[in-house]
């Protein structure tokens, strides 16, 4: 699964990308949600939580494991994605559509420590 030109990633296997009015949304990547298998559960921040780059700020349950969503910038929380308690599996079909919360950056320096998509290709070997 290619990944989009449009978006940073953290070596943690998120993504962020940058929307109108200055939030960010955030999800994993298609190599993440290829490790982690059949998708059952997300467990995402509260709305309102300051998260920190680097840091765990949910989980994502599959029928094989439970892995940590490491956010890929510091933040706050300003919205979750309400459908995918609902409907989990969509982080499997659409990793890159399927995101998980959207962010106010506290830091914008940090997304220059973030890859871009030929650099997480490389990086994943």
């Amino acid at each position: 699964m290619p990944n989009p030109d449009d978006l940073k990633y953290h070596a943690e296997h998120t993504w962020i990308k940058a929307e109108p009015g200055g939030t960010y949304l955030v999800g994993i990547t298609g190599h993440a949600q290829e490790q982690l298998g059949d998708v059952v559960y997300v467990q995402q921040p509260d709305i309102g939580a300051t998260i920190k780059q680097g840091e765990p700020c949910g989980v994502i349950e599959s029928v094989k494991t439970a892995a940590d969503v490491h956010a890929p910038a510091s933040g706050v929380v300003v919205a979750v994605n309400a459908a995918l308690a609902d409907a989990p599996e969509t982080v499997n079909s659409d990793p890159y559509g399927a995101w998980l919360f959207r962010i106010t950056l506290s830091d914008a320096a940090e997304l220059a420590a973030l890859m871009d998509a030929a650099a997480y290709e490389k990086a994943l070997g």
